[in-house]
């Protein structure tokens, strides 16, 4: 007999598109399942001003397939040069619903992030004012400071201090990825959430590095030990309200991936709700998938749950294809690595 699971139709509050060829092939791989996401800025170049948050919103929608309904919701990409009044006004009409703080080279196209925090002081305390939330990838990126340290350093030295500097700034942390991160969300109640991935639910550094490097397994953070995956879990799958979904699916060719430098990233637009349920069904905790998927993040950005639903049905293992084609060439899509028994119906 199969199983069925209704749910607000969900909402993506981290997800990357790309620009050009890769934005009209993967559009429609998000589009199809989540009414709504928060776009990154991080473009060459980044989405610095209003204008270039306008310009590229109204790319996107003119990339949707006829007969999708979608909405996307954009940010400004924070520089040392960001004018606060712009921010403000790109949020007063209603076209910004964040800001997105990259710590210079922490990522992929970071490089025009922040390196001095005093000098983006001015813009953090308009945001604070005017209750613009802050979107943090949260890693510091001094060369003497292993990767694997990197969140938990980011936590203790700029973090905190920047939330105890700026009280009432909102903030999200950004695709947790240990436990260090689920504990100091924990102990912060107020105007703090905090993204988790789909694919930090299912794998660790093993599966990028035991018998070969994957590089489809590469992203930003990069995925930690096995005690920080079940943190993410029980915390995701827990019911906390501060806890919501932020795929960071983030598409590159094949040849962008599998090269001598190969960029971070895991494209999991297309299978993101069946990797999800099954999580959810592993953990007992169906019954939370609501409020982690659809629910908690419109509650985080002050805005009305989706009105529309999806079912999710259980049955035979779903095949989802290896790859999704661009102009550009393919793009593979994350592979969980166990059966998928749930497809949206």
């Amino acid at each position: 007999m199969s199983q069925s699971l209704t749910i607000p139709r969900p909402d993506d509050w981290h997800l990357h598109l790309r620009d050009g060829a890769v934005l009209r092939a993967v559009l429609p791989e998000t589009a199809r399942h989540f009414g709504r996401a928060i776009i990154m800025p991080n473009l060459v170049p980044p989405v610095v001003t209003g204008k270039d948050a306008a310009a590229y919103r109204d790319r996107i929608l003119s990339a949707l397939p006829e007969g999708m309904v979608f909405e996307p919701l954009m940010t400004l990409y924070l520089t040392e040069d960001t004018d606060a009044e712009d921010v403000a006004a790109a949020h007063k009409n209603g076209l910004i619903k964040a800001v997105k703080l990259y710590p210079a080279g922490a990522t992929t196209n970071s490089a025009s992030g922040v390196r001095d925090f005093d000098k983006v002081r001015g813009v953090l305390e308009k945001m604070a004012e005017i209750d613009l939330p802050l979107c943090v990838h949260g890693e510091v990126t001094d060369s003497e400071i292993d990767i694997f340290d990197r969140e938990a350093v980011f936590i203790d030295r700029v973090l905190d201090p920047l939330r105890r500097a700026m009280p009432g700034l909102r903030v999200v942390m950004e695709h947790i990825t240990t436990q260090d991160g689920v504990d100091y969300v924990k102990a912060n109640k107020a105007d703090l959430g905090a993204t988790i991935t789909t694919h930090h639910l299912v794998i660790n550094r093993n599966h990028l590095l035991v018998g070969g490097i994957r590089p489809h397994y590469y992203c930003l953070p990069v995925a930690k030990r096995e005690e920080h995956r079940l943190a993410l879990r029980a915390a995701a799958t827990s019911g906390d309200a501060r806890f919501f979904l932020g795929t960071d699916s983030a598409p590159h060719t094949d040849p962008n991936k599998e090269s001598a430098c190969g960029c971070a990233g895991c494209f999991t637009a297309t299978n993101t709700l069946s990797i999800l349920t099954e999580v959810f069904e592993q953990e007992n905790a169906l019954d939370n998938l609501a409020g982690f998927a659809s629910e908690n993040g419109p509650a985080f950005y002050g805005l009305p749950v989706n009105t529309e639903t999806v079912t999710l049905t259980k049955g035979e293992p779903i095949s989802y294809p290896q790859k999704i084609d661009t102009e550009d060439g393919p793009v593979t899509l994350f592979d969980p690595q166990m059966p998928l028994h749930w497809r949206v119906t």
